[in-house]
């Protein structure tokens, strides 16, 4: 089979997305496009899960570490940016003296960033300052539990579907209503894009008890590692968008003396299970998805080989 092709694989987080992605990248010669949002702050490696040195220096990764943890960074920022490296990549333009492929690699469990890249994402208005401080004063002083009144005041098809514990979508939505004088739904039109290349998606998957075994293996590896010690760094910018992120969350409210270490750690583990029910929920919606089982690695890398 010809043309470009984009290969996407993607699943719950710690199902072993990397080690894959790793194999297909140095068999083909092609870097990974990072599609894990947090992965791709400066100073969050450990908490993140993000590729190691030796990984990094292995094959080229984009969005890795490539961001300020106050640098404000979107799903429709990150369309346009893989949008140009994959141009680059199946022209043979890419400015770095990389040859031309028709095959290219993107993984992550940041379900918006991926969607962004394979349906594009509606033109939303980009936030002016003003109206970011105004929300972010507000949010400071009234909590989330009456910017989601006003929310469902000004949007209420948007609040219905909104998570409404996730303090960025509800503040985002509340910014466009402000900015705009209008409804975020207005903007959420969700026409797809047509690429023009192929996409083919690949997900991977295994039983839930061994899903969670793996996860609460990880975080151990991760507190090994220095996952408190990185907390503890990243602690005087707790209040960052960039820090809400399962892992640090928990380990600031044990610095905070909230918690126990032992219950802080516990507390990771079971957010982290949480999330990946909520990654699989999302992907199992998507109809475009092939899915494997995570170790048949056979199996995924013949099926791959076709569009090689």
């Amino acid at each position: 089979m010809t043309g470009n092709t984009l290969i996407v694989i993607t699943g719950p987080t710690a199902v072993g997305k990397t080690e894959l992605c790793l194999e297909v990248a140095k068999k083909y010669g092609i870097p990974i496009i990072n599609a894990d949002s947090r992965q791709m702050f400066r100073g969050m490696a450990i908490g993140t899960a993000a590729p190691s040195k030796e990984q990094l220096e292995a094959v080229r990764h984009y969005f890795v570490g490539n961001l300020e943890l106050s640098d404000y960074y979107n799903a429709a920022m990150f369309e346009r940016d893989v949008i140009a490296i994959l141009d680059g990549m199946f022209s043979g333009n890419q400015g770095d003296g990389g040859r031309k492929c028709g095959l290219a690699l993107m993984s992550g469990g940041s379900m918006m960033y991926i969607d962004a890249v394979c349906n594009g994402i509606d033109d939303i208005p980009t936030i002016n300052e003003e109206t970011r401080n105004y929300i972010k004063e507000r949010l400071s002083k009234e909590g989330l539990e009456r910017l989601c009144a006003e929310l469902k005041r000004l949007d209420p098809e948007y609040y219905d579907v909104v998570d409404k514990k996730n303090t960025r979508r509800v503040v985002h939505g509340l910014e466009i209503c402000i900015q705009t004088g209008t409804t975020y739904t207005s903007f959420r039109k969700r026409q797809k894009k047509q690429r023009d290349f192929r996409i083919v998606k690949i997900g991977l998957e295994m039983p839930r008890e061994e899903l969670y075994l793996r996860i609460n293996r990880r975080v151990d590896r991760m507190m090994e590692c220095g996952l408190l010690q990185e907390a503890e760094a990243l602690y005087p910018y707790r209040n960052l968008n960039a820090l809400n992120t399962v892992g640090y969350k928990e380990l600031f409210s044990y610095i905070d003396g909230t918690f126990t270490l032992e219950e802080a750690v516990e507390r990771i583990k079971g957010n982290t299970r949480r999330y990946a029910r909520k990654q699989m929920t999302w992907l199992k919606k998507d109809g475009s998805v092939v899915w494997f089982p995570a170790n048949d690695k056979c199996a995924i890398m013949d099926y791959i080989s076709q569009y090689g």
